[in-house]
């Protein structure tokens, strides 16, 4: 980590209310709220501008970023860095911000960005792509050791081949905690999607949909008894005899 940023002081102000609307009110005035713990004292509750903390996650070293802080005009002894952040889930803004006080000369947990240099052998000659599942990894060591990102050579990576976080060439001082056997780069062949072959016949669609329920049983069953050459017998308004009590159909004669 370079000199730079361990030159960085943001402003911060003390808060006095508390509360979901006290936490609306400072960011409609442009501040958000924020803690500051560790160093072994008390927690404090603060305001920041949100600007000053987007200005440090997308610098070059990102949230491992070491840096000062005032409290009302006042410095905070030590370095502090940023531990967590709240982002809006739709303005994807920063709403909240925890930082914490770090000692110098203790170790310390970070996540550490991986990134790729040169053109993988498999994807130049062999037509490959390559897969970069794991984006970063969990290093332990001392504030000023952490290292920017951790790059690495895949120019002789082949079609099939992998790289896993145990070949990494870490710098000296710095200690690997996430899982070695984890694989961070690969080649793989690229998906095909099949296409229909020209010409290809669909498949035949049934000339008789099948009868479902009730109604379509009953409707087979008249079907059968309906059979070519023998006429169904005609009930009894079929035969042209009137009901009971009834009067004869029109155009009949009486008699």
């Amino acid at each position: 980590m370079t000199d730079a940023t361990h030159d960085i002081v943001i402003e911060t102000q003390e808060r006095s209310d508390f509360g979901k609307n006290a936490s609306r009110r400072q960011r409609y005035s442009g501040f958000i709220p924020a803690v500051l713990y560790g160093g072994g004292t008390k927690a404090m509750t603060l305001m920041v501008d949100p600007k000053s903390v987007e200005e440090i996650l997308y610098s070059h070293t990102g949230a491992n970023t070491l840096f000062g802080i005032k409290v009302s005009g006042k410095a905070i002894p030590g370095k502090v860095i940023i531990k967590e952040h709240q982002l809006d889930p739709v303005t994807q803004r920063i709403i909240h911000s925890d930082f914490m006080r770090i000692a110098m000369d203790k170790m310390l947990r970070v996540m550490v960005t991986i990134h790729s240099t040169g053109v993988a052998k498999g994807v130049r000659l062999q037509g490959g792509i390559v897969d970069h599942p794991l984006r970063e990894i969990e290093l332990e060591c001392l504030p000023q050791d952490i290292p920017e990102r951790i790059d690495v050579d895949i120019t002789e990576l082949e079609l099939g081949h992998i790289i896993r976080v145990g070949e990494l060439k870490l710098p000296d001082g710095v200690k690997l905690i996430t899982d070695p056997g984890k694989p961070v780069f690969s080649v793989v062949a690229p998906t095909i999607e099949k296409v229909a072959e020209p010409g290809a016949v669909a498949a035949e669609v049934p000339t008789e949909p099948e009868l479902i329920g009730k109604k379509g049983k009953e409707a087979a069953e008249g079907a059968e008894a309906a059979k070519p050459g023998e006429p169904e017998k005609a009930g009894p308004e079929k035969a042209g005899k009137p009901e009971k009590g009834g009067k004869p159909e029109k155009g009949g004669r009486d008699k």
